[in-house]
């Protein structure tokens, strides 16, 4: 159940308040704010991609009313990771501040200076890595290397007067990582003797028996895919996926194909990451798109993004004919990710359009062409057994994920009152080893469309939803305002409506009727008589269409 808004008391000096503003009840948005002393440290700050109900929306981001007003007191930004749902909603936040220093590893920096500068904002920033300590305001950070789907992940631990906290991000335990960097057991442990205080664990696979597949064992499937592809193939990814992109550059070069990638986010990402050295590009592998329109269809792979679904996506354009790629019989398509939930119907659209087009679509639930970057249950164990925490807080993931995690601590120790399942917003206080829920604060969705920020609010997506799906009705009427006489009209339009326009002839005379009742009964303002014509249009396409389209009614004195 939903969780009552209450406002937090003022916080106590030397008491360390935690609140997340994203990431509990959804897979995105993840953003945490710690307060201390006057101070506040920002944990994340990502964004959420939009669902069918959400129309016209590109991006959601988290509500960063809680702080706004308090932007001079952020000592930095922390970036545990370079996924868009852990660093996208930076620009939006250096929009109000933009000298707020930003805090992460190189890969992790590299990708969100080059977001930036699409929003022309030139960050202060600090590069850290695994075993390095920083002094922010009255926080300490440790940070720890951990195991992900991209490289240069880290986890953070916080130091304060009020406790520790071990913050992980996104990691997982993969044994035999493609980049040789293990999750640093060895660093968890030595927390664990000094004592966690508040550890905020990544739910995403908490409810996921066992442990996650090694990374490793995906490359072969890839390869062996490809190998025996008569035809093109296409590879979708996240566009940050290194070690993806990594496996399809090799498994194409053993093949003698070449591969272009495209999207630009695709291509800005793996440049990047390329010039740092995490993307190790065989020679001769990499080449343009136009160039790889000249080669035949066995000589080439093509790696874009899309593997979610999204609209706009390279995929869903090539599924929809959009896009100059062209997929015919024969050719290959391998959707390399996991689902994100919410996007299953998008996905399945998409997997539905390209074979029908005659490509054999290669996915997660019928190959191993993908492993999840998050710790499943097993590994979450582990880390709870090394580290021992007095207090948990489950962080990143549906409130289905966030429950299992809290039963996984449960489970090994942690009494039920110290593991704290919430929603955004939800305040926490930590002192003296004790955590306790002492607020809950309203918040909602920012929405980016276009290039306005905030402005839409439910109520226009409400509007949206009902013109997508029911149509749409106006009525024009000139009256005279002492009788309600009609003068001219009614005009009557309608879009997505699916009726011939004749339909409206037996409402016509219903408008009329209804305009000089109201006149005899003392309506004069066309504001009241508009809303005479709604009411009347919405009963009669209720009663005989069953229908509930967007009424415009527009009513003029003549």
């Amino acid at each position: 159940m939903p969780n009552t808004v209450s406002e937090p008391r003022p916080l106590d000096r030397g008491v360390l308040r935690v609140i997340p503003l994203g990431g509990l009840g959804e897979v995105g948005r993840n953003m945490t704010v710690y307060e201390l002393d006057g101070k506040l440290l920002v944990i994340d700050c990502g964004v959420l991609f939009p669902e069918e109900h959400q129309p016209g929306v590109d991006l959601i981001l988290p509500d960063f009313t809680p702080i706004r007003d308090r932007l001079d007191d952020v000592v930095g930004v922390v970036l545990t990771h370079g996924h868009e749902d852990h660093i996208g909603a930076v620009p939006y936040l250096l929009r109000l501040r933009n000298d707020i220093p930003l805090i992460g590893s190189t890969l992790t920096l590299a990708l969100v200076e080059a977001k930036l500068k699409e929003h022309r904002i030139s960050p202060y920033s600090l590069t850290v890595k695994e075993g390095q300590r920083e002094q922010l305001g009255p926080f300490e950070l440790e940070f720890i290397a951990v195991n992900h789907s991209i490289p240069d992940a880290l986890a953070v631990a916080v130091r304060t007067s009020a406790g520790l906290v071990l913050h992980t991000g996104d990691f997982k335990m993969d044994q035999l990582p493609l980049d040789g960097r293990l999750t640093d057991l060895r660093a968890f442990a030595r927390l664990g003797e000094e004592g966690v205080d508040l550890f905020l664990p990544d739910s995403t696979n908490a409810d996921v028996p066992g442990f996650t597949p090694l990374e490793r064992d995906i490359g072969p499937v890839i390869e062996s895919v490809i190998s025996k592809s008569s035809r093109k193939v296409v590879v979708a990814s996240f566009s940050s996926h290194v070690h993806r992109v990594q496996q399809v550059l090799d498994a194409a070069s053993r093949n003698g194909r070449k591969v272009a990638l495209i999207g630009r986010s695709m291509v800005r990402n793996m440049g990047i990451a390329a010039d740092l050295g995490y993307l190790k590009v065989p020679q001769d592998v990499l080449i343009d798109a136009k160039a790889a329109g000249n080669l035949p269809d066995d000589r080439v792979v093509f790696m874009c993004t899309g593997s979610q679904g999204e609209p706009m996506a390279v995929l869903s354009r090539m599924a929809n004919m959009e896009h100059a790629i062209e997929i015919g019989k024969g050719d290959t398509v391998i959707l390399a990710s996991s689902l994100i939930p919410g996007n299953e119907n998008a996905v399945y659209r998409v997997i539905d359009g390209l074979t029908k087009l005659g490509a054999n679509v290669v996915h997660k639930s019928n190959a191993k062409v993908h492993v999840s970057g998050h710790a499943a249950a097993g590994e979450l164990l582990y880390c709870y057994n090394i580290l021992k925490p007095r207090n948990v807080l489950p962080v990143h993931g549906e409130y289905r994920h966030l429950t299992a995690n809290a039963d996984l601590a449960t489970s090994t120790g942690v009494p039920e009152q110290n593991a704290i399942i919430g929603e955004n917003g939800i305040v926490v206080d930590l002192v003296g080893g004790v955590a306790r829920v002492t607020g809950q604060l309203d918040l909602g969705y920012v929405y980016v469309d276009g290039s306005t920020v905030g402005e839409i609010t439910e109520a226009d997506l409400k509007d949206r939803r009902i013109l997508a799906e029911e149509g749409f009705i106006s009525i024009f009427v000139a009256v005279d305002a002492q009788t309600g006489r009609v003068i001219v009209g009614p005009e009557i339009q309608a879009r997505g409506f699916a009726e011939e326009e004749r339909v409206f002839d037996s409402v016509r005379p219903q408008i009329i009727k209804a305009l000089q009742e109201a006149a005899e009964n003392g309506t004069r303002d066309t504001h009241q008589f508009s809303q005479v014509v709604r009411r009347t249009v919405g009963r009669w396409v209720n009663t005989k269409h069953r229908r509930r389209p967007m009424i415009v009614p527009v009513v003029i004195e003549a």
